[in-house]
């Protein structure tokens, strides 16, 4: 049995035991300088004190003996002392060239070790660990030039493959990879040991453990830990995890992070606490264990020991803390393309349309080209932040231009953005025809990108190899539908290419069929040419094909090449983009690259312009001369040239007519932000009391907004500039509705936070001011609120409620996750639910099982929330509140759990075969009236 399998097998049995701290213990022996030199290095010039590496070589007894301490204390697996045997990190003391000596005898003393106490029933293994050395891929050393960087992807692999090979040579069973604070160091570490196993014939399990600097909850280089596991999820791990930095307490939530989302086993190993004033751990073995112990009954953990302060005490308490545990099991997650930045976005076979921000492309943005040009990146910077303010959720980043250094470009742009929080929270996609420059700017990304594009124009074999290439680097792929003959004009060359390309990356690449993105080719309609005229109908149809024939991959397409024919008439272009992509979102398509601040809303195209683009674009009413929907397009544009786009709609004063309310309700749609305070005011001054300006007109605009973006005729970025206009509104009504608040006691303080994963927050912020002006004190944490924060803050604060919110469907497991620790914390105050995913259903389903200390209430509006929270702080009137509640959960969850399970879905042949039979016996009787006649349906 291989050491992989034998670990795995093990790992599904129980849970295994790393060990502890090899500096604490070396810090035990109190060495002087001339303990670290021994007899070889005596008349080194350089000082070595500190160099706890060079101990394999100097006083290998003593590296040896912690290492059977560890043994003999329960450990499983033995870190090699090879932290940082690495040539960058070594060079501090000029040993360079010791490098591999020192991880090969690393890993002989531990192998040595391990020999001694290992038994068929309790076998013992050697991980050789590559450290993270002292540089840092992402970020600049120089606060004056934040592109710098002082150490190169290429560097730091050449680095890993080094200090790897000698790890294996010295008999190491597994290579750790730890204590990761910059993602794209540890990126570089798995293509090095990639390259190493191909080079030796044979792979080794893979462990992963990165490092939670601070309270922020994120590694040194910003990322969260859902990110970090989306980036180096392709290195087919045995497991992932986290050590260092803090103390078990404090790692726990960024554990359970982790153990939620992988789909493999999870390691921590924390240190003992956090140092005291001296630089000392005080946190006892006991402590240690009980800690531990409590992340192993919660199904956390799969592997444990320690790190920083932790010794052969603190393992052997650990380890007899959790033996009879039962390991974590390892979840089966939903497929999902998991790209990440500095947070996590993950796109489902069902997710929301994607709008990737064209803008950052210099052969699409003629004010970018220019910027890049003139090297003024700091303004060019400002056009990537646009786009992700305007609801980009990628960023399309393109250098490809003939009198550019393109690659150049390339690094330094993704450095920059690197150091740029607000626009590399978000995912990238390198956009290139040339592959070194593909390849250059995936060493730039510490996150997990997109490459745009690969395909099969080049061959197989080339094909194959950038495809291993950039599942290497941890990439998702576009694949283009083009082959050795060309790109696919028709839908069956469509599916013949993407079909192709699909069994080739799955099946003989092994590419994970989720990170396969197919653009299966936008054309421009519209030409002039018969043939072109059916182009969108072809995109769309292969689209839908692809959706039900190739499981798990996307579809994305250029969205602005489809309406190349009519460049300079922007709200035509904006009119030919909404029909397109609403008709090609609702076969499937995934993503698209457009202008996220630049999108017409499809109820608003007048009715002339969107029928005319409606039959260009499925190719219907053409005539006999096969071009009378063009020509009606053509006559039609001519009314809209010069008019401006979108983005121009404040200059169309016609709805300045309307009612206020009716202006409110334009604005709030349209996204308009121009005249929102006077009409804001003007509500005002009509209204009784400024929260009915809020309860009313406000509030009918955003159920507007609601509707057309749940019947898929808004899209996320027109949305988000809805929110800013409610976020302006409000803020001008506020000084008026806090003069209104009477001097009285407070009613009771409400917690209220959109929770972590979720960036929306207009729902959360409307209840807020209606309970606020209802005399309750507001604690508002805003977006993105991990439960730990949420939690402390209502203990800090003294809290009487707390009130969670959220839009997307990663919220709802979130909010599951707050109730269950409100549960293990003891809270004993009302939880509130509410936000546009959740549900009355999921509330009793999923929620309020997990917290039962207190009441869980759904709400379903803001005008609900004063009614709930008095009632909820009312000694007379919550207990028959919660009561009732709890028994409407318990029918709703008895109702759902006696609904019968859907029939499994049918093959179209057993479908056939399960169809209906004529009796042929049967003779009808002859009717006796004229059935009327009907119009047969039409289908698109």
């Amino acid at each position: 049995m291989s050491t992989l399998a034998t670990l795995k097998a093990l790992l599904a049995k129980r849970i295994l035991i790393i060990d502890g701290a090899m500096g604490t213990m070396i810090q035990r022996h109190k060495l002087e300088e001339a303990d670290y030199r021994g007899e070889r290095f005596a008349d080194w010039a350089h000082d070595l004190k500190g160099n706890n590496d060079l101990l394999v070589l100097t006083q290998p007894q003593i590296i040896q003996g912690i290492h059977e301490a560890y043994l003999d204390a329960g450990a499983d697996i033995i870190e090699t002392n090879s932290f940082n045997g690495t040539r960058v990190s070594m060079s501090d003391y000029h040993m360079e060239d010791l490098v591999p000596e020192i991880n090969r005898e690393a890993a002989r003393l531990a192998k040595a070790a391990c020999e001694k106490y290992s038994t068929p029933e309790k076998p013992r293994f050697v991980a050789g660990v590559l450290g993270p050395t002292s540089r840092t891929c992402s970020i600049s050393p120089n606060v004056n030039d934040p592109a710098f960087r002082n150490i190169t992807f290429d560097e730091l692999k050449e680095n890993y493959i080094e200090a790897t090979h000698a790890l294996i040579e010295g008999g190491a069973d597994i290579i750790l990879i730890e204590t990761v604070f910059d993602t794209l160091n540890c990126k570089a570490a798995i293509f090095a040991v990639k390259e190493v196993f191909k080079e030796i014939g044979r792979e080794l399990p893979i462990m992963i453990s990165g490092t939670i600097t601070d309270a922020s909850g994120r590694t040194l280089t910003g990322q969260t830990a859902e990110a970090f596991w989306n980036s180096v999820r392709h290195g087919d791990l045995l497991s992932i995890g986290f050590n260092c930095a803090l103390g078990a307490d404090a790692m726990r939530p960024h554990v359970k992070t982790i153990s939620d989302v992988a789909d493999t086993f999870v390691s921590a190993h924390p240190n003992a606490g956090l140092p005291n004033a001296f630089g000392e751990y005080d946190e006892t073995p006991e402590q240690t264990a009980a800690f531990l112990k409590e992340f192993a009954e919660s199904g956390l953990i799969n592997i444990t020991g320690g790190c920083c302060g932790t010794t052969p005490d603190h393992i052997r308490a650990i380890a007899n803390a959790v033996k009879d545990i039962a390991p974590r099991q390892v979840p089966e997650t939903v497929p999902a393309c998991r790209l990440s930045g500095l947070e996590p976005f993950n796109i489902y076979d069902d997710s929301l349309f994607v709008n990737v921000g064209e803008r950052t492309n210099v052969t699409g943005s003629k004010k970018f080209l220019r910027l890049i040009r003139e090297e003024n990146f700091a303004e060019a910077l400002e056009v990537a932040q646009q786009q992700v303010e305007a609801g980009a959720q990628i960023i399309d980043i393109n250098m490809d231009e003939g009198m550019l250094d393109s690659q150049n470009a390339m690094v330094h742009f993704l450095n920059l953005v690197a150091s740029e929080p607000d626009i590399s929270r978000v995912p990238i996609m390198i956009d290139s025809s040339k592959w070194e420059i593909i390849e250059a700017g995936l060493k730039c990304v510490q996150g997990k990108p997109v490459v745009n594009s690969i395909s099969l124009k080049e061959g197989y074999d080339e094909f194959v190899e950038k495809a291993r290439l950039c599942r290497q680097y941890g990439a998702a792929i576009i694949v283009m539908a083009f082959d050795e003959t060309g790109q696919a004009d028709t839908a069956a060359r469509k599916r013949e290419i993407c079909k192709r390309s699909y069994d080739i990356l799955v099946n003989d690449v092994g590419f994970p069929a989720e990170d396969i993105i197919f653009d299966p080719n936008v054309f421009a309609v519209a030409t002039g040419i018969e043939e072109h005229n059916n182009y969108g109908v072809d995109f769309i149809e292969a689209t839908g094909w692809i959706k039900q024939n190739l499981p798990h991959a996307m579809i994305s397409g250029g969205v602005s090449n489809v309406s190349f024919s009519f460049r300079g008439n922007e709200p035509v272009r904006e009119a030919i983009h909404s029909v397109f992509l609403y008709h090609a979102i609702k076969q499937g398509m995934t993503m698209g690259i457009v202008n996220a601040g630049q999108m017409a809303i499809y109820d608003d195209i007048p009715a002339e312009l969107k029928q005319a683009v409606e039959d260009v674009i499925l190719n219907q009413n053409q005539g006999e001369s096969g071009q009378a929907a063009t020509e009606k397009l053509l006559e039609v544009a001519e009314k809209y040239r010069g008019q401006g786009g979108a983005t121009k709609e404040a200059e169309n004063l016609e709805w300045r007519n309307e009612s206020v309310e009716k202006r409110l309700e334009y604005a709030l749609v349209k996204g308009i932000t121009t005249y929102i305070d006077e009409d804001t005011e003007e509500a005002r001054l009509k209204a009784k009391r400024p929260l009915d300006v809020i309860e009313g007109a406000l509030m009918d605009g955003m159920n507007v907004v609601g509707d057309l973006f749940g019947s898929g005729k808004m899209f996320l970025p027109q949305v988000v500039k809805s929110a800013r206009v409610m976020k302006q509104a409000v803020a001008w009504l506020n000084p008026y509705i806090e003069a209104e608040k009477t001097g009285s006691q407070s009613k009771g303080k409400v917690l209220m936070a959109t929770v972590k994963g979720d960036v929306h927050d207009i729902g959360k912020n409307i209840v807020g001011v209606v309970l606020g002006c209802n005399g309750y004190d507001i604690v508002d944490l805003g977006v993105m609120v991990p439960c730990e924060k949420i939690l402390q803050t209502a203990i800090d604060e003294k809290c009487d409620i707390i009130g969670l919110s959220g839009l997307i469907t990663p919220s709802l497991d979130e909010m599951v996750f707050v109730a269950k620790e409100m549960q293990r914390k003891g809270f004993n105050i009302p939880l509130l639910i509410g936000g546009a995913t959740t549900s009355k259903a999921h509330t009793a389903v999923k929620i309020d099982p997990q917290y039962q200390n207190d009441a869980v209430i759904y709400v379903a509006d803001a005008s609900r929330a004063v009614g709930v929270a008095t009632t909820l702080l009312s000694k007379e009137m919550r207990g028959n509140f919660i009561a009732e509640h709890r028994a409407e959960y318990a029918k709703i969850r008895e109702r759902l759990a006696n609904k019968q399970p859907k029939a499994a879905k049918l093959t179209y042949k057993e479908s056939v075969e399960n169809g209906f039979k004529i009796d042929e016996s049967y003779v009808p009787p002859k009717p006796n009236h004229q059935l009327p006649s009907c119009n047969p349906c039409r289908l698109f």
